[in-house]
């Protein structure tokens, strides 16, 4: 929730570049909190609800704001995007072990602010790929709710190159690592992200 709410007064304050960053540390914090918890056997009713509030926070209301311009039409998507995002998180249970209804916002999260920085905030490229979230996360298609760091080594060795990425690359190199792991996410949910692979 912090990076959430940090990225939120980064974006108040015209810092969209570090922005786009919290909102991708909080990407790498939201795989690891609930690993985290029941490891240490810290897993309650009330971490699953700051769990989604702190969703709500840096993959809502954050990730909405670096959409964020004084037009209408851009203001009015920043209003959709977030309500998408409270749409998934309050009504998509799929019902189903280990799998989601509608992109979890974490991905759309992750690729909207990749993509803003590779773009240099090109707000048109945003624009259409904030539809295409939208429309996912909405969407009734089924996605894996694969638990990263208690999967398949390979899966580990992904997150721990986001890790890496984070730390040590340079900007192009670490963003387009993040666009590639969440666009595969929606290409090949079920065969590469499930928690069967």
């Amino acid at each position: 929730m912090v990076m959430g709410i940090t990225s939120i007064l980064s974006s108040l304050n015209g810092h969209h570049h570090a922005a786009c960053w919290l909102v991708l540390i909080g990407y790498l914090l939201d795989l690891a909190d609930g690993a985290v918890a029941r490891r240490l056997g810290a897993c309650s009713a009330l971490g699953a609800k700051l769990d989604d509030y702190a969703d709500f926070t840096t993959f809502g209301i954050a990730t909405s704001l670096l959409l964020r311009t004084s037009d209408l039409l851009d203001n009015i998507l920043c209003v959709c995007y977030v309500l998408s995002v409270f749409t998934r998180l309050c009504f998509f249970t799929s019902g189903i072990p280990f799998m989601y209804r509608g992109l979890p916002c974490i991905y759309s999260s992750a690729i909207l602010a990749s993509a803003s920085l590779l773009s240099g905030g090109n707000l048109a490229l945003l624009r259409v790929i904030a539809v295409a979230m939208i429309l996912f996360m909405i969407s009734q298609n089924f996605y894996p709710h694969d638990r990263v760091l208690e999967s398949q080594a390979w899966k580990k060795a992904v997150y721990a190159g986001g890790v890496v990425m984070l730390f040590c690359s340079s900007f192009p190199p670490a963003c387009v690592y993040y666009l590639l792991w969440s666009v595969s996410y929606i290409l090949f949910p079920t065969s590469l992200w499930s928690s069967k692979v």
